[in-house]
């Protein structure tokens, strides 16, 4: 892509060129082995990104699913590069789009494409959002108006990180939850992303009350892996009130499909804590026993209920 000038700015240039901006962070998670990244972007309003889901929808290409949640944009594309279906907002067209993703070593480069105000919040916004390392702009020069913005953007490598609990608490005291969230806020590594209940077969005779495990989800660097995942075993050891508590780790953005259908059935059936263990060990997630086995289930089910969205929280009959 050629720039303007072919020059790389910071968000700190790119700042004291444009101005202020709305954008509050930018990450790129990879999973190389699905060839995919997803592209999380926090704005401050709703009316932004709903806009920009659409026009990237239109556009296609390299993107494969786009969603809202609040005033953060979540989108899934494929490792590559692909001509987007762009132009002029229009039924078959979108007027933002995102053109190529690239793995170079430890950093991943976006190249994106807009027109007019979507230009504008390409450059102006995200080229200097957090998260950013660097950008560079190309196109017809200026910006906004009947512009067109070619702008590549540079973020570090990340990945992502699932954590899922359960088994913490007596009838005494406890909860999952907020030990979950306690975890989540205090991690010394990574940016914590989500807190994800996950409800649970409630006919279970071995639950506290209401059978329900947690899922976190997490943005890490590949070279802070390890100490996340050490925290996250310690924390659940200290801070457990039951004997039985377990904890299930996952790395990528697809969990198995193996692990996606026990979560599904830890909802309505009951399960053994044997057949968790076996399916981990054939799919990729770690489960670690922290002071008991019991927790395997419903460790292992959050992480098969984190892409369930606020049907994690469901049962069955809810929905």
């Amino acid at each position: 892509m050629t720039g303007e000038d072919g020059e790389w700015l910071t968000p700190e240039e790119v700042h004291a060129r444009f101005g202020d901006h709305w954008c509050k962070g930018f990450l790129t998670l990879v999973d190389e082995r699905a060839g995919m990244v997803r592209i999380i972007e926090e704005c401050t309003v709703k009316g932004t990104v709903e806009w920009d889901l659409w026009n990237r929808k239109r556009a296609a290409g390299i993107v494969k699913d786009v969603s809202v949640e609040g005033t953060t944009l979540i989108m899934d594309a494929r490792i590559g590069e692909e001509e987007p279906r762009f132009g002029p907002a229009a039924s078959e067209l979108g007027a933002q789009a995102l053109r190529a993703v690239e793995i170079r070593g430890d950093e991943v480069h976006t190249k994106w494409m807009g027109l007019a105000g979507a230009g504008y919040a390409l450059k102006v916004c995200l080229a200097q959002a957090p998260g950013v390392k660097r950008a560079r702009f190309g196109g017809t020069g200026g910006t906004g108006g009947a512009h067109m913005a070619e702008v590549e953007i540079v973020t570090p490598v990340m990945s992502h990180l699932l954590v899922g609990i359960d088994d913490t608490d007596t009838k005494d005291e406890g909860a999952t939850w907020a030990l979950g969230l306690r975890l989540g806020q205090s991690i010394p590594v990574g940016r914590f992303l989500e807190h994800r209940l996950v409800q649970l077969n409630p006919r279970v005779p071995e639950k506290t009350t209401n059978c329900v495990a947690t899922c976190l989800s997490f943005a890490v660097l590949p070279d802070e892996l390890e100490a996340a995942k050490t925290y996250a075993r310690e924390f659940v050891k200290e801070h457990s009130f039951s004997d039985n508590s377990s904890l299930a780790i996952f790395e990528g953005l697809r969990v198995p499909e193996s692990v996606r259908l026990f979560g599904r059935r830890a909802k309505g059936e009951f399960l053994t804590w044997e057949e968790a263990e076996r399916l981990a060990a054939g799919s990729g997630v770690e489960l670690h026993t922290i002071t008991g086995k019991r927790g395997h289930i419903g460790a292992l089910a959050a992480i098969g209920c984190y892409d369930m969205g606020v049907a994690a929280a469901a049962l069955p009959s809810d929905l």
